[in-house]
């Protein structure tokens, strides 16, 4: 039995007639912030659909702490939190309101307590008692990891977390994902956002045109890039010249702003 906390073999998805996930392998290990990269329409979301048992791969298998994806979805969907593109609040509810109704649809023993735990955790207490309507992007966001955390799922899916927020809020996100990760919980992170699988992920794995094209860590990814030509000053890849390199599309990189 793996002891990873996410295990993807050959994993094989089509929409009519159309390809999206050609046979993909990962595995995310326990405790660690995994980020799977690729540009928009790539197929992180289907795949995090697959995992969170909302959709049926057409071949090859995941699994969720040992729990298979298809055969055993009662206990994958106990295991994980999914916090999708939108926030997924109740607009007419307060923050805490939100966070007491998630508590008592978890079954968990002390609400009340746990919304308090969690305002105070990710910064919400001064608006805990304002319609969640109210808020800016970047809280709204807030609030919807903190509801994903009740229970104490041990897998925490964040697809595309930051997706339509400005700079500031993006950044008080990141703060709240590595906030999380130092808690043990693991995490599959999907982004187009190199900045972002390079500010938050332990390893990131480049998914383009259905497949996984390579997967490390940054140091690791940044050794796969050719080293620069030095000309006056030793130049660090970029992630994004990385990604164009892997992906193979090289040129068009030499002049970035």
């Amino acid at each position: 039995m793996s002891h990873a906390a996410i295990s993807v073999n050959g994993l094989k998805k089509s929409f009519k007639d159309k390809e999206v996930l050609k046979g993909v392998d990962f595995e995310v290990k326990r405790g660690e912030i995994f980020a799977l990269l690729g540009s928009n329409g790539a197929g992180k979301t289907t795949i995090v659909n697959i995992l969170s048992t909302l959709l049926k791969a057409d071949s090859g298998s995941g699994s969720v702490y040992s729990f298979d994806v298809q055969h055993q979805p009662d206990q994958v969907r106990r295991s994980i939190s999914l916090t999708g593109q939108f926030a997924a609040l109740d607009g007419i509810q307060t923050g805490r309101e939100n966070l007491i109704m998630i508590g008592k649809l978890r079954g968990v023993s002390n609400p009340s307590k746990i919304a308090e735990d969690l305002l105070t955790r990710f910064s919400l207490t001064d608006a805990a008692d304002r319609r969640a309507d109210t808020y800016s992007g970047g809280m709204k966001r807030r609030l919807d990891i903190a509801m994903s955390l009740i229970g104490a799922p041990p897998v925490i899916f964040l697809d595309e977390p930051t997706t339509g927020l400005d700079p500031e809020a993006r950044m008080e996100v990141w703060d709240t994902v590595k906030e999380l990760a130092g808690g043990g919980t693991s995490i599959l992170l999907t982004t187009q956002y190199l900045e972002e699988a390079e500010q938050l992920a332990d390893r990131i794995a480049i998914l383009h045109g259905g497949e996984i094209i390579t997967t490390g860590t940054l140091a690791e990814l940044k050794e796969m890039f050719p080293p620069a030509k030095v000309e006056y000053i030793e130049k660090q890849p970029t992630l994004e010249e990385i990604f164009l390199s892997i992906i193979g599309k090289k040129g068009g990189n030499e002049n970035e702003q």
